[in-house]
């Protein structure tokens, strides 16, 4: 296999992380804070007008067509600046690959030049509830039959840039008498919608610029033109659009960690200690030769599962094998530059106090670890249980 980049993947991949040195790690900071929304605002404005709002959509629908491998490098790229716009910028992506995916003509030639272009900020994956994390089949949002409408009522929780976001791709239970997972439609939903309130930001460990909101419908009224796909056929869609996402998470968690070491090993060259730099203490070189080596081994998990993504081929076993293996290496990462830079590391003063906290998030969301080992064991065993 040639595992170079082509050149518009490695233009893609440049521009990225000029974008990310210039724009995005100047105010990563502020953004923790919880100040600087507006910045954040004109950062993913600019970064649709670059075309990274449609990475993977087609061309005719404002697209960049650039596929799933240069996704993967740029937001590798994007969260080396800034998790908390990378991780926008990635489930963006996700919600305009659904539309493409499952979304008739006129819901694609409405929706995605919207995104792709950055007339709406950001979009909203709904899929998360209170009952319904890890096993999103159990969800007890309802859609209800009403005419030329359907009624919304439920709650979505963890939504990724809800009170932004332009529109949601929303999931519902619209026939409770079938089987678990068998009755849930997809739906796409306007924001700001009467019967849609959406909660204050949660103050979180980690990723605090980026805002992520209860999602709330109360006899929520959509047109029937708003069900994407086949009615009762949603559920299917979310596992399949769920394993893309772990791509993006994986390259999210890849991106921190490698600013963390890359952090780490500038300031090894700098601290002295015992009159030598601390860089020529053989702990602290194989420190980061086993924190690269593993961050190297992630970036090829992740693009052998983008790869195969982009080929066509089945890529979900690879996709959490990448996912599980990127964030946890990830998180070693962090824990490891902080523990390099000593009580400078802990210091709000330098990054990788929030490094440490925006890399813990990559091990949980879009599946747990736990979730990811239960489904590379599942295809591990599935012809032998």
């Amino acid at each position: 296999m040639h595992l170079a980049l082509t050149e518009e993947q490695q233009m893609i991949k440049d521009t990225a992380r000029q974008f990310s040195d210039s724009e995005l790690a100047p105010s990563a900071a502020a953004l923790d804070e919880h100040e600087g929304r507006d910045v954040l605002l004109s950062n993913l404005k600019n970064l649709a007008e670059l075309g990274f709002m449609g990475l993977n959509v087609e061309a005719r629908y404002g697209g960049t067509e650039a596929g799933v491998v240069a996704f993967s490098a740029a937001i590798t790229e994007l969260a080396r600046g800034c998790a908390s716009t990378a991780v926008t910028v990635s489930v963006t992506n996700m919600v305009a690959e659904v539309i493409q995916a499952v979304g008739n003509e006129e819901q694609k030639s409405i929706y995605l030049p919207r995104i792709c272009s950055g007339e709406y900020p950001a979009a909203g994956f709904c899929l998360t509830e209170t009952g319904a994390g890890s096993d999103p089949a159990a969800m007890r949002t309802r859609a209800v039959r009403d005419g030329d409408e359907w009624v919304l009522n439920g709650s979505k929780i963890y939504i990724t840039s809800a009170e932004y976001a332009g529109c949601f791709v929303v999931w519902a239970v619209t026939d409770a008498e079938a089987p678990k997972g068998k009755g849930i439609s997809c739906f796409i939903v306007d924001n700001g919608l009467p019967g849609i309130d959406i909660s204050k930001p949660e103050d979180k460990m980690g990723q605090r610029g980026s805002a992520t909101n209860v999602v709330n419908f109360t006899d929520c009224r959509i047109p029937a033109s708003a069900l994407m796909g086949k009615e009762g056929q949603g559920f299917k869609v979310a596992v399949g659009e769920l394993a893309g996402g772990r791509i993006g998470v994986g390259s999210l968690a890849l991106g921190i960690g490698l600013a963390a070491l890359d952090y780490a090993r500038d300031y090894t060259g700098e601290r002295e200690q015992f009159d030598a730099k601390i860089g020529s203490f053989q702990g602290l070189q194989w420190m980061l030769a086993d924190r690269y080596t593993e961050l190297e081994a992630a970036r090829l998990l992740l693009m052998q599962a983008a790869w195969n993504k982009e080929q066509g081929l089945e890529f979900g076993t690879a996709a959490s094998m990448a996912k599980l293996f990127a964030s946890e290496k990830a998180n070693d990462a962090c824990y490891s530059a902080l523990q390099i830079m000593g009580g400078a590391g802990y210091i709000r003063e330098y990054p990788l106090e929030r490094m440490a906290r925006d890399v813990r998030i990559t091990s949980i969301y879009e599946g747990t670890s736990e979730i990811q080992r239960v489904i590379i064991s599942r295809d591990l065993l599935k012809n032998l249980l």
